[in-house]
């Protein structure tokens, strides 16, 4: 199993990926192991303000839907469109182009509040 070292991640198993002001977010290989196959994912508009810690899609598997969480508060600057035809790639690409959504970050103080791959290695017991 995968654990980017560059990503921050959430409990709730979304990481980041920031570069410069804007942050790539996505579940983690972990999550979509346990979600199972990934047939659907429903994400914001362009220009959809996220808040740290809130909802704002939802992913859906063959046996459940869960919900997905902002790992940090910002702007919606693109969405991964590709997912409405294959969403699949996420369980092929977590890290790759099972992206979801770009966003840039309103404040990155919020980033010191996320695990880094140790912890999350930690919380996943792996």
């Amino acid at each position: 199993m995968e654990f980017p070292k560059d990503l921050k991640y959430t409990k709730e198993h979304e990481w980041i990926r920031v570069d410069g002001d804007t942050g790539v977010v996505g579940i983690t290989e972990y999550a979509q192991g346990e979600l199972g196959d990934v047939v659907f994912v429903e994400l914001p508009a362009s220009g959809t303000k996220l808040q740290q810690g809130k909802q704002f899609g939802t992913i859906e598997a063959v046996k459940t839907v869960s919900d997905l969480f902002a790992p940090v508060s910002g702007e919606v600057v693109e969405v991964n469109e590709t997912l409405k035809d294959s969403p699949e790639m996420v369980n092929k690409e977590p890290y790759g182009s099972g992206w979801m959504v770009k966003v840039k970050i309103d404040n990155k103080s919020e980033l010191d509040s996320l695990l880094g791959v140790e912890k999350y290695q930690e919380m996943v017991g792996k």
